[in-house]
């Protein structure tokens, strides 16, 4: 599992797009309309077995703000991960570093888990500054700014993540990291973020997704 190391403590209140794109190994998907970095092996085989096994020890059937009335729009269940936990500390500590932006900013590491037939349909990850439930989410610490989001396993068939309006599709793979931005240059929510966690086929999936805000958090 993930040693437990001291890093220095970002500082920055936003992602820098130039300083993610110049970590090794990383690519950026070629879009004008929205930032998109993926990079592979960000987490090992080790770590995200033993994010699995937290996530299939506290999961809940998973919620939407903002219900729209369809009761299949998001069927996954869910984990809210314990930072008081010295593995999960360290996994966070690595994804703050990665993007650059101080520990405040981040929601606390949510962990989701989809069996067969399961999905999170078309969504954004910001809220939107219309729906009546914006207050309530956003008032604190603003809207959502950017997604970290990590595959611990790829299921058998199924599962892959679309970005449907760029018409980007990321298939799953162990340790593998995806960041955006979910904001157009001038602060607005970008539309364009959007993304439907398709359908597992066969098998189940496990990610990690770490999201950013505007303020820092609670």
């Amino acid at each position: 599992m993930t040693p437990i190391v001291h890093l220095a403590s970002p500082t920055a209140t936003d992602g820098d797009p130039a300083r993610i794109g110049a970590h090794p190994r990383i690519q950026r998907v070629p879009s004008r309309d929205l930032t998109l970095f993926i990079q592979r092996a960000f987490l090992t085989a080790q770590d995200c077995a033993g994010l699995i096994a937290r996530i299939d020890a506290q999961r809940r059937p998973s919620t939407i703000a903002d219900a729209n009335g369809d009761q299949y729009f998001r069927t996954s269940e869910t984990c809210d991960l314990d930072h008081g936990d010295p593995f999960v500390a360290a996994i966070n500590a690595r994804l703050d570093a990665f993007a650059g932006i101080a520990t405040a900013h981040g929601e606390p590491i949510q962990g989701q888990r989809y069996a067969v037939g399961q999905e999170f349909k078309a969504h954004t990850d910001y809220f939107d500054p219309k729906g009546a439930d914006y207050p309530r989410y956003c008032s604190v610490a603003g809207n959502r700014t950017w997604t970290l989001m990590v595959y611990l396993n790829a299921p058998a068939a199924g599962g892959a993540t679309r970005f449907t309006k760029i018409g980007k599709t990321v298939q799953p793979e162990t340790g593998k990291l995806l960041a955006w931005n979910n904001r157009l240059p001038d602060g607005q929510p970008n539309p364009a973020s959007i993304h439907h966690g398709m359908k597992v086929r066969s098998g189940v999936k496990h990610v990690i997704t770490k999201w950013y805000r505007e303020r820092p958090w609670g």
